[in-house]
């Protein structure tokens, strides 16, 4: 079984579906004879040609406008957002058309489509370039949102994301793009939407995470083990739907919660995820849940470092939780 990191495969994904299923189009800018600018998508171009992988201008709310009028056209366009950080401009494109063309139409047109973008700080991309958006688009009803961990979950939550009949986000954390390796097996294989895994069978705290902060939690737990606080980590991989019954078993066993992600922590997933809690395990609480996330301010370029919720702050709040 080969070795793959993120970037690899996520490019097996694309280039397996895409030879699968000729309707498979790849849209964004630099996409196509660059490979775009992480080189996601490097070589598709190449064995597909610019009728399937289009380079576009700099327009991002022109990019998912095209990709969706596409979708209604039986089209399976797969668009990819640069930087998370510029999905703003398409913002009105996803929330007032792609996310509510199903329920409209009384399910006569469906928007069959994956929005890939790159998420989350690490690289010292300062706030333009560093951003976790997952909130504002969780919130949106119609909107699946996906963010893989790893290189086996990314190329199957990939293949099972552009199978799906509903509009998905594909959040990839950029910071683990080559960082994460694993093996991953050749050919076609998906990993369901909506479930959970847990990655670190523990029983005296659950600590929840995704995407590149995972690694962060297990570290964390690894620490937190050392001082005799059994730690169970839970890697969420699809962020909604929300695994929510996984979360739960792991609330009633260990009595006590963190959830850690990079947003700031104002309405961040953080929020939903302690209040589902609070509504389907209080009896089973020891704790007060706790939030481990960023801070509610820009996201930093030389403090970067400080705003992630890394590891060193990750575990005093594992230790003063199994504490309390």
């Amino acid at each position: 079984m080969p070795q793959m990191n993120m970037v690899q495969a996520i490019n097996d994904a694309l280039r397996l579906e895409m030879r699968k299923n000729d309707t498979v189009v790849v849209l964004g800018e630099d996409v196509g004879k660059v490979g775009g600018v992480f080189r996601v998508t490097a070589g598709l171009y190449d064995e597909f040609g610019d009728d399937r992988v289009i380079d576009t201008p700099l327009s991002e709310g022109g990019i998912i406008g095209t990709a969706i009028g596409m979708a209604l056209y039986g089209l399976v366009p797969v668009p990819e957002i640069q930087f998370g950080d510029f999905i703003f401009p398409a913002y009105d494109q996803i929330v007032s058309e792609l996310a509510k063309f199903r329920y409209r139409s009384g399910g006569e047109y469906v928007s069959k489509l994956v929005i890939r973008t790159p998420v989350g700080g690490g690289i010292r991309g300062g706030h333009y370039h560093s951003q976790s958006p997952e909130s504002q688009f969780i919130h949106v009803a119609g909107l699946k949102v996906v963010c893989p961990s790893n290189p086996y979950d990314a190329k199957g939550l990939l293949l099972a994301s552009i199978r799906d009949p509903d509009p998905i986000l594909f959040f990839e954390p950029k910071r683990i793009y080559r960082a994460a390796k694993g093996e991953v097996p050749e050919g076609e294989y998906t990993v369901p939407l909506g479930k959970g895994q847990i990655v670190k069978p523990g029983k005296h705290v659950t600590v929840v995470a995704w995407g590149a902060m995972l690694y962060e939690a297990l570290d964390a737990a690894a620490q937190a083990q050392q001082k005799g606080i059994d730690c169970e980590v839970i890697d969420l991989r699809t962020l909604w739907p929300l695994d929510i019954d996984i979360i739960v078993e792991s609330v009633k066993k260990t009595g006590r919660v963190i959830v850690v992600h990079e947003a700031p922590k104002s309405c961040g997933f953080g929020s939903e995820i302690v209040a589902l809690i609070n509504e389907k395990a209080f009896l089973h609480l020891e704790a007060p849940p706790v939030r481990v996330t960023g801070f509610d301010t820009p996201f930093p370029y030389t403090l970067e470092m400080e705003y992630l919720p890394l590891a060193h702050r990750i575990l005093p709040a594992i230790v003063q939780t199994a504490q309390y």
